[in-house]
């Protein structure tokens, strides 16, 4: 049986992960999943691949506030859901959208740990940032995440990886939000759609890996060995290493751990 191991939220992108027994979608993904993200003072987002330095940044969530600690830096805590502020508008990849500023106080706090100029931004309800139409319908919204809700990787795919290197290597480095067990190595690349706890989710496109995997996400340090021996046998006609499956859920509702993944549809592997 296929079935959920992990389940994993990035409320900042690119900092810390939050792991959980059981999380509910929304139409961004799973609920406070990559809704806060920082960016440069012209509101173009940041992230560890240009400051390894992030991956130090602990997030904690409770019912009001989101909680913010870092070495050598006193917590901050912040409101979950900012009622106000001055909306302004900031740049993932390609896409522009609205953002409320989290504030001066934050945007100190988050300056001096990371040695550079940065404010902490939140995408409120309001904000429709769709994902990429060759993939998605029209209706298909996303957070700050690269470019879809939610990412998939199994633990057959990660042992397979770890089996090629000098040790093993975390799932954490490639910040999946659900992990299954159960399938054989790389099998969810053959998956079309499958179903959680009632709810469809759509396989829409193998995720393409940039040099975050290489950066360790408790000490910040590179170990560029990763990506090398992914490619050797990951990389694809487009000269892209491939890792994980993007998915796009179809309705809300609450999935969790030990969960059982129903494949509904598959392609050609």
């Amino acid at each position: 049986m296929i079935q959920i191991t992990e389940l994993n939220i990035y409320p900042i992108k690119s900092a810390g992960q939050i792991s959980l027994e059981s999380a509910r979608l929304d139409r961004f993904g799973l609920v406070n999943d990559r809704r806060w993200m920082l960016v440069d003072p012209v509101g173009r987002f940041i992230t560890q691949r240009e400051l390894p330095r992030m991956s130090l940044l602990r997030v904690d969530l409770s019912e009001q506030e989101i909680k913010l600690e870092a070495v050598w830096m006193r917590p901050l805590s912040v409101p979950l859901r900012p009622a106000h502020g001055l909306i302004t508008e900031v740049t993932v990849w390609k896409d522009q959208c609205n953002a409320i500023d989290m504030g001066n106080r934050v945007a100190e706090w988050m300056s001096q740990f990371l040695g550079r100029s940065c404010r902490l931004v939140y995408m409120p309800e309001s904000t429709r940032r769709p994902v990429n139409p060759e993939y998605a319908g029209a209706k298909d919204t996303v957070s700050f995440a690269d470019g879809f809700p939610l990412l998939l990787i199994s633990e057959a795919s990660l042992a397979e990886l770890s089996d090629r290197l000098e040790r093993p290597v975390e799932m954490n480095r490639f910040r999946p939000n659900i992990v299954v067990s159960g399938c054989q190595a790389f099998a969810e690349d053959s998956w079309d759609s499958i179903q959680i706890n009632g709810i469809d989710f759509n396989v829409a496109a193998p995720c393409a890996r940039c040099s975050m995997p290489t950066i360790d996400q408790y000490t910040g340090q590179i170990d560029r060995e990763i990506m090398t021996t992914l490619g050797k046998f990951r990389r694809a006609e487009d000269r892209h290493i491939y890792f994980g499956q993007n998915l796009i859920h179809r309705g809300d509702g609450k999935i969790s751990v030990a969960d059982e993944v129903l494949i509904t549809g598959k392609g050609v592997n």
